[in-house]
């Protein structure tokens, strides 16, 4: 866990109002995955709850921050996807949580200090479970904060959002992400950043699992479908087996590039035989499945859809 050099500003207004005690009741981190958002929690929590914090970093050694590292400090609420009755992870969070959670916020602190939430991702209340934490941020309990991560907070009700004070993990400049991975050791950082359309978060992690072969991977399949060598079930059926929304990723960026080469008059990479406007609406549909994917449309479908548009 540790902070990126491109949260150092919205540590450093968070801790000033830490130090005014001008805390808000709730806080929104919102921002693309990749960005640390989560460590910045994490941090920002732990120091919250620790008996010592020096410039609000935790001491790491007191009982509060003992209780943090093993999960068990009463003070601290991590809510996420619950189960359902079979056993199976849910995708959302549902109302019967929150409310739950409004209870033991009804409790007073065990240690006498903050009584901290996270809801992450936050995105994922289903709208019954959002009115029910509506009526919570509306009348706040005294030391309590609720912190809201989202990685779309458009996905939240405008009036959730209007009563948080949001925080904004943007991506940071092109440099100040190069130096971050090449000190991360990340191999051909600017290749991985490419990759990540500037994040260097996703281009640490994807990096490391391979994710610029999958890159090429996605390029040649385009390239072959669009001249008619490719065999579109079989480029479904790995597309699926792998990172379907990863390799949608790479598909909007290979046509982003493709639309780049033919305004700039050089080779256009994946030889496609849609003009310009049609390649523009195959962008947009490749979006749109990603969020589709989200749902409980399967997969394969999806794709096929996508695929028989590209040929």
């Amino acid at each position: 866990m540790s902070l990126r050099p491109w949260h150092a500003d919205a540590w450093a207004r968070l801790q000033a109002r830490r130090e005014r005690d001008a805390l808000p009741h709730a806080l929104l981190l919102a921002g693309p995955a990749g960005l640390g958002k989560r460590d910045f929690l994490a941090a920002f929590v732990k120091g919250l709850l620790c008996q010592r914090p020096v410039d609000g970093v935790a001491c790491g050694t007191c009982r509060g921050c003992q209780l943090v590292d093993a999960g068990t400090h009463p003070d601290r609420v991590a809510l996420s996807f619950g189960l359902r009755k079979d056993g199976v992870t849910r995708s959302e969070i549902v109302v019967d949580q929150i409310r739950e959670l409004s209870q033991r916020l009804a409790m007073a602190s065990q240690f006498g200090g903050w009584q901290v939430v996270s809801i992450d991702p936050a995105d994922a209340m289903n709208a019954a479970a959002a009115n029910a934490l509506l009526k919570t941020l509306e009348e706040p309990t005294p030391a309590t904060l609720l912190i809201l991560v989202a990685d779309e907070p458009a996905r939240l009700p405008a009036t959730i959002r209007s009563r948080c004070q949001r925080i904004d993990f943007l991506v940071p400049a092109r440099d100040e992400s190069l130096a971050w991975l090449r000190a991360a050791g990340v191999p051909d950082p600017v290749a991985a950043l490419d990759a990540a359309g500037g994040n260097p978060g996703m281009a640490r992690t994807w990096a490391a699992d391979g994710a610029l072969k999958q890159r090429g991977e996605v390029r040649n399949d385009l390239k072959a479908l669009a001249a008619g060598r490719g065999d579109a079930m079989e480029v479904i059926k790995r597309w699926q087996a792998a990172d379907p929304q990863r390799y949608l990723w790479f598909a909007a960026q290979a046509v982003t590039d493709e639309l780049r080469a033919r305004a700039a008059g050089t080779a256009a990479p994946l030889e496609s035989r849609l003009d310009d406007e049609s390649l523009d609406a195959w962008y947009a549909k490749a979006n749109r499945a990603r969020d589709a994917l989200r749902g409980p449309l399967r997969a394969d479908l999806v794709l096929l859809e996508l695929v028989a548009a590209w040929r």
